[in-house]
C-alpha cells in the first residue's frame, strides 16, 4: 500500500491501529479501523507480515477488531480489484459481500485522485453484522 495512504489513516482522528504480536514481539500483523459516529464503520487495513500468511493470522485480527467494536452495524472496506489474496480473503473467510467497483469511469470521490492510473479500479466491500 502507498505510504500516504497508511499516514493518512493514522492520523486520521477517527482512526485506531491496532497490532497483533507473538511471544518474542515480533508484530504479526495489524489492522487500522475508522470508527464513525454511527454504526457504520470502514477497515481501512488489515495485514499480515510476509511469509507468514494462510495461517488463520488475518482471521485473529479481524476477530478481535469484530469483538471490540461488537455495535457495528456494518462494516466497509475496500480492495484493489487485481488483489485476489485479499478478495478471497473478505468474501470467502470473512463472508463480506462486494458492493461496488469503482475505476476510471465509476470514481469514488473519498479516493485519492491518482488510484485510478493505468487502468486500476477498487471493489468495496461490505459485511453486515449479525446476519
Amino acid at each position: 500500500m502507498p505510504e500516504k495512504d497508511i499516514d493518512n489513516s493514522l492520523n486520521n482522528p477517527k482512526c485506531h491501529a491496532y497490532e497483533m504480536i507473538d511471544d518474542n514481539n515480533e508484530i504479526l500483523g495489524g489492522a487500522i479501523v475508522e470508527i464513525n459516529d454511527n454504526d457504520v464503520n470502514h477497515l481501512d487495513f488489515l495485514f499480515v507480515r510476509v511469509g507468514i500468511q494462510s495461517k488463520g493470522i488475518g482471521e485473529a485480527i479481524w476477530k478481535e477488531v469484530d469483538n471490540i467494536y461488537s455495535n457495528t452495524r456494518l462494516w466497509k472496506t475496500c480492495t484493489p480489484y487485481f488483489d485476489k489474496r485479499n478478495i478471497h480473503f473478505y468474501v470467502n473467510k470473512l463472508k463480506f459481500k462486494i458492493v461496488e467497483y469503482f475505476n476510471e469511469k465509476h470514481p469514488d470521490s473519498k479516493m485519492l485522485e491518482d488510484i485510478f492510473e493505468e487502468d486500476n479500479g477498487m471493489f468495496e466491500f461490505e459485511k453486515e453484522m449479525n446476519e
